[in-house]
């Protein structure tokens, strides 16, 4: 917990710290065939050595907080693969494949998030009970597995964002929050689903979290959303945003945004007060690489 701590503290001090980029479409780019209904989930098992290497390219780039390639694996997901069985083996394998990146790599300082969302790849969404017990469990594995906090990620909507929080504390790990946006017809900046950005704010202040990110967002919305969240939170803020898209369940890398183009946005984002700043779907090694020796550096 004294890595988890120390960096904290760094952030309060006001100093910029750099996030990883996807794992996901890393995963599918390099060649890992997909589960169906379950993206770019089963690397962890079915291509490991890629995997961890994935993260090690990241800590070589100068990322000191990765994530575990775990985005995919909830247990309704899992389900809709016909892979439940293995929920336990993905997530677990998950975390210590990015653990074993950071100790072959002799990088202690290295931070291991466990990712987690409840997106749903059919349509399928489970009940809240089913959502609940399902998070529960996963974030117990992957504290159990070593991993240093737990990063929630593409939450879309407050029913099952509260849900989703309220379960991951159960593992009395740090919990960050990550927020997916865009604008409404009224041109108001919210969650994918609709929910208005300020409230959504206020809905999450009472549990507390250690940092609230904007992630898997458009670049062109961040600015508007790190202007809602800046007048409702005191908190810290990450922001790693996405590029290209998905279409049926592949990620476009054809209109992926250049590195140098990331990186200024980037630097704009610090410029602004952001703590930790990475790249999600789309944003890839080289992205980061230059972004620590431009901004971090």
């Amino acid at each position: 917990m004294s890595r988890y701590v120390d960096l904290i503290k760094r952030a309060h001090k006001g100093e910029c710290i750099l996030i990883d980029g996807a794992t996901g479409t890393e995963v599918e780019r390099r060649g890992v065939p997909q589960l169906d209904n379950a993206w770019n989930g089963g690397g962890a098992l079915s291509h490991p050595e890629i995997v961890k290497q994935i993260h090690k390219d990241y800590i070589k780039s100068g990322a000191e907080i990765i994530i575990s390639n775990t985005f995919a694996t909830t247990k309704h997901a899992l389900k809709d693969a016909n892979q439940e069985h293995n929920f336990e083996a993905f997530n677990r394998r998950g975390v210590e494949l990015a653990i074993q990146a950071r100790e072959e790599l002799s990088n202690n300082s290295i931070l291991v998030a466990g990712g987690i969302s409840y997106w749903t790849w059919t349509g399928n969404k489970p009940s809240l009970e089913e959502l609940r017990l399902s998070v529960s469990e996963q974030a117990l594995i992957m504290r159990d597995a070593g991993a240093d906090l737990i990063m929630l990620e593409m939450m879309i909507d407050i029913e099952q964002m509260i849900t989703t929080i309220e379960a991951a504390k159960s593992s009395e790990l740090p919990l960050w929050i990550g927020l997916t946006c865009e604008p409404n017809e009224s041109n108001e900046m919210c969650l994918r689903d609709g929910d208005r950005l300020e409230t959504v704010i206020n809905v999450i202040k009472p549990y507390n979290p250690d940092v609230i990110s904007i992630m898997h967002t458009e670049v062109e919305y961040v600015d508007r959303c790190l202007e809602t969240m800046q007048s409702q939170w005191s908190g810290l803020i990450g922001v790693y945003a996405h590029s290209g898209k998905s279409v049926s369940g592949e990620w476009t890398f054809n209109n992926v945004i250049s590195a140098h183009e990331y990186c200024e946005y980037s630097a704009q984002w610090k410029e602004k007060g952001v703590s930790f700043i990475g790249g999600c779907c789309g944003v890839h090694p080289e992205h980061i690489d230059l972004m620590h020796k431009n901004l971090f550096k």
